[in-house]
């Protein structure tokens, strides 16, 4: 059985405050793309071998296996329920550490492909247990819907929110960012406006209101992002942000647009939201 776990992108992050479990509140808009990777789950009759075997494609995943959060979601589950020895396959398309919660979306996908190949029967509140556990974004991947976030990620709530027909492009400029790092690099304050209330004017307003305070010290740091963003505004994008803690930048417009040739050099990708 197989399935295509897809990224989100930020729209609007303030940063509220520094928690005393050591993670940061935040408020945040999550919505899904349909840039996404590919996974595979295959029974296993081979009893020599371990309960899960992972293999990978694509882009290179740092790190063992054992430390992928498939796996760490296959044994999650497995305390609670039997499962069958398995190999997993991962094609990698969505950049990794690149704000786009590719490998959250990839664990969520994974408990539902689990259910669903051994109907296990889990209810969505059990789904959304496991998420939580594996990652701050992960629960957010089960239901997959656009989302109003808060607390530290993994609070979320549905919001109308709706850009379909609006053409999407990603630049990920191969720039690694981490995220405690990008967090350091934040003062952490309470916003004059509600998110909730700017998401609902029109796009063209957003890029007066909504902001990702992530970028107020990453692109310092990193002005190529900076760029990256302004030339997005140049060639017509409606709204420009960087997502999540970077480095993709993203640009909303009212039609298809080709920018290959502009950003060669990087990853791109995009599409007309469904």
């Amino acid at each position: 059985m197989i399935s295509f776990p897809n990224a989100k992108i930020n729209i609007g992050l303030n940063i509220i405050g520094k928690r005393a479990d050591g993670y940061h509140d935040i408020q945040s808009a999550f919505y899904p793309i349909a840039l996404c990777d590919a996974l595979e789950i295959v029974e296993n009759q081979d009893k020599n071998i371990d309960p899960i075997s992972m293999s990978f494609s694509g882009i290179e995943i740092p790190g063992e296996a054992n430390n992928n959060l498939c796996y760490k979601a296959y044994q999650l589950i497995a305390k609670d329920y039997t499962l069958p020895k398995i190999r997993v396959h991962l094609h990698k398309h969505i950049p990794i550490g690149a704000g786009l919660g590719g490998g959250s979306s990839d664990a969520a996908f994974f408990i539902r492909l689990l259910n669903d190949k051994f109907e296990l029967g889990l209810a969505w509140g059990e789904m959304h247990h496991y998420a939580r556990q594996l990652g701050s974004d992960c629960s957010f991947f089960v239901t997959n819907k656009s989302a109003f976030i808060q607390g530290k990620g993994d609070h979320y709530e549905p919001i109308q929110l709706n850009i379909s027909g609006y053409y999407i492009l990603l630049i990920y400029p191969h720039i690694h960012i981490n995220t405690a790092k990008a967090y350091n690099g934040v003062k952490p304050k309470i916003p004059l406006r509600s998110l909730q209330n700017d998401l609902k004017l029109p796009i063209e307003q957003w890029k007066n209101y909504v902001h990702n305070d992530f970028e107020d010290s990453v692109f310092i740091q990193f002005p190529e992002l900076k760029k990256i963003k302004e030339q997005l505004y140049y060639t017509g994008a409606l709204y420009a942000a960087m997502s999540g803690s970077g480095s993709t930048v993203y640009g909303i417009f009212k039609e298809k647009t080709d920018f290959k040739n502009m950003f060669k050099d990087y990853f791109v990708w995009g599409s007309v939201v469904s």
